[in-house]
């Protein structure tokens, strides 16, 4: 699969941008596993061309990570293609605009999601990008507003006709959020279109390697983006690779394992932030990765409110030593379904 000059393999596995989860340390994890493509976390447009300290943090890139696009958002064209142009300083492989962050601070200020209810606003934004870079311009959105407007179908070909290389399609609505279930039709319907002929990225539910699978088999979408269920378990990417190639579920990591990769994050987190800082970026991950074990909680809250890196490794020894060779998590097989 090409998204402009960026080659990727048949059927790649995409990490989903994620608020402060998919910062470098995470995503080269996600990429050692076998993301085929990571993206930044979100990045503020206007926060970029203030240079605010933390916002310049999130566009720092690894040479492992490569392919890495970095996604941006904002409201008004002017500083949109304004950090694009600063955004290309750090040379990622693309740029993707993002249309559909549903929190409310975002998506009710206009952007985001916000764009979903000023199209056209959205449609010369993009072509303005599209002019302003020599890279791939790529789209990540949603079906609509709320269920009165899913307009993903003509708003696909209108985006495509802006210049973008790529389209990234959440199969849920605005008004949605995160519940309910996602909806793939219309993402097949987008992907049957026979005006369409850039790739079409799926994304939404994809929380097992059989969920992969489904997804490029019925729905007919040209990459899977994974999203949340990454965040507790980074293996889904070497395990939905597998599936795909041989038809046969991997086992799931046991809790030994599993903690050796935390430990491998741990010291990818840890250079250059004052330490405290480092062990509370890692509470997100702390708090899933073990879910589900036996007389686990007192554990858990330990593990959350631990402050130092010594604190976190004597007590996964413990997690080693009482779990070790049980299954991490669920393999997200047929009986899991």
């Amino acid at each position: 699969m090409k998204i402009g000059e960026v080659i990727l393999p048949d059927k790649p596995l995409v990490l989903a941008p994620m608020e402060d989860v998919t910062d470098l340390p995470f995503r080269l994890i996600c990429k050692r596993f076998g993301a085929d493509l990571v993206f930044s976390e979100f990045v503020s447009s206007d926060a970029l061309i203030r240079n605010v300290n933390r916002t310049l943090k999130k566009l720092e890139i690894h040479p492992e990570e490569h392919p890495y696009g970095i996604q941006l958002y904002g409201k008004e064209i002017g500083p949109v293609v304004e950090s694009v142009r600063m955004a290309e300083e750090y040379q990622p492989d693309l740029i993707d605009l993002n249309f559909g962050c549903p929190v409310k601070k975002v998506a009710m200020k206009g952007a985001g999601a916000g764009m979903l209810r000023n199209v056209p606003l959205m449609i010369r934004m993009t072509a303005e990008v599209v002019r302003a870079t020599r890279l791939p311009v790529t789209v990540k959105t949603r079906l609509g507003w709320d269920e009165n407007s899913r307009i993903i179908v003509d708003l696909a070909e209108r985006l495509q006709d802006a210049g973008i290389a790529a389209l990234t399609i959440h199969g849920r609505t605005r008004s949605q959020i995160y519940s309910g279930v996602a909806d793939w039709t219309l993402i097949r319907e987008v992907k049957e279109n026979p005006r369409m002929h850039i790739p079409i990225i799926g994304n939404g539910d994809i929380d097992s390697a059989v969920k992969v699978k489904e997804a490029f088999d019925r729905y007919g979408v040209d990459a899977v983006m994974i999203g949340r269920a990454a965040i507790a378990r980074p293996a889904i990417f070497r395990e939905a690779r597998h599936y795909l190639d041989t038809g046969e579920l991997l086992p799931p990591l046991t809790v030994s394992q599993q903690a050796a990769h935390l430990r491998e994050h741990i010291t990818l987190v840890a250079p250059g932030r004052e330490e405290l800082r480092a062990v509370r970026s890692m509470r997100r991950f702390f708090a899933v990765c073990f879910k589900g074990l036996p007389d686990y909680r007192d554990t858990r809250v330990r593990l959350l409110q631990a402050e130092t890196f010594p604190e976190v490794n004597a007590i996964l020894d413990n997690i080693i030593t009482r779990w070790g060779d049980l299954p991490a998590y669920s393999s997200g097989g047929p009986a899991e379904k």
